[in-house]
């Protein structure tokens, strides 16, 4: 089958290299030169932009996209509505919010193309591993495009789900990312607490090797932490600082809005928040109440 890639960032190639691996035809346009050339060697063909993209394309054609979601998304999405034939197939796989997702559907549906939402979980591994993919949006399109989607999924029978109208695909891929904030929290702090403990001097890769052997938090997160941990100088030599990519607070404006509590998620992503303040200002006013109405000893810096 035919596809047009626009954006080949590490998910983006990687999944160019997948697909041409079952053959499919795959055109591909990005900024990056090098990673264009990369890509040509393999039998990707180049084009140098996206207007030539989509003339390169039989009818209907698909594209898919791998681009940063928000403003990025938002232009390329509204450049393919413009350009593009009526029955033809746009498929955003970045991390894009769901409802922008059903306002673009919304677009594209009055100019009569299709619209498909893609969740995409897989990271870096995806090119050995596939890709986990939940899709919203027509289930005619899904059918239309399946090839694509089972060979990107690690089993062609499985590792891809339509799970129902426009914008269910991000959302559930949404919901996705926020546990995954709660279990990487979890993960960190046991971790924290094992290496504090100093009387038994425990010897935290042993540890994660051995909970992957059968244990009920054995997992793929506990795998990359035994593969980090088997060198030591990988992980001390990290800040502590650490980012979010959007996707866990769009969970809680979610988790506000239909009034549902989530509790491990919300603290996990207050927690990334925290990791990136060196001196914050509540400690220095707990430590300062304390002094104030007890007289209580205070550390200084």
């Amino acid at each position: 089958m035919q596809i047009g890639m626009i954006g080949l960032g590490r998910m983006g190639q990687n999944m160019c290299r997948r697909l041409i691996r079952n053959n499919h035809e795959v055109f591909v346009y990005d900024l990056d030169k090098i990673t264009i050339e990369s890509l040509r060697q393999i039998g990707a063909k180049p084009t140098n932009s996206i207007d030539h993209l989509i003339q390169s394309l039989k009818k209907p054609s698909t594209i898919w996209i791998m681009v940063p979601s928000g403003k990025e998304t938002e232009k390329v999405v509204n450049k393919l509505i413009n350009l593009l034939d009526k029955g033809d197939y746009i498929i955003d796989g970045g991390n894009s919010y769901y409802k922008d997702s059903i306002r673009r559907n919304n677009h594209a549906e009055k100019n009569k193309i299709n619209f498909l939402d893609c969740g995409t979980s897989g990271g870096i591994w995806g090119l050995k591993n596939g890709y986990c993919l939940t899709i919203g949006g027509s289930i005619k399109a899904y059918n239309q495009n399946l090839p694509i989607f089972k060979s990107l999924s690690p089993k062609i029978s499985d590792g891809n789900l339509y799970v129902g109208k426009s914008g269910s695909g991000h959302y559930v891929k949404m919901i996705h990312n926020g546990i995954e904030y709660g279990m990487m929290q979890a993960i960190a702090e046991g971790f924290e607490l094992l290496s504090t403990k100093k009387d038994f001097n425990l010897d935290l890769y042993s540890i994660s090797k051995n909970w992957e052997q059968g244990s009920v938090i054995k997992s793929w997160l506990l795998e990359l932490i035994t593969s980090e941990l088997e060198n030591e100088s990988s992980i001390s030599e990290l800040s502590s600082y650490v980012e979010d990519s959007g996707e866990g607070r769009w969970t809680l404006n979610e988790a506000v809005e239909l009034g549902i509590p989530i509790p491990v998620i919300s603290s996990s992503l207050f927690a990334r928040f925290r990791s990136r303040q060196k001196e914050p200002l509540s400690g220095k006013i707990l430590s300062a109440m304390r002094r104030g109405f007890g007289g209580h000893k205070v550390e200084k810096l």
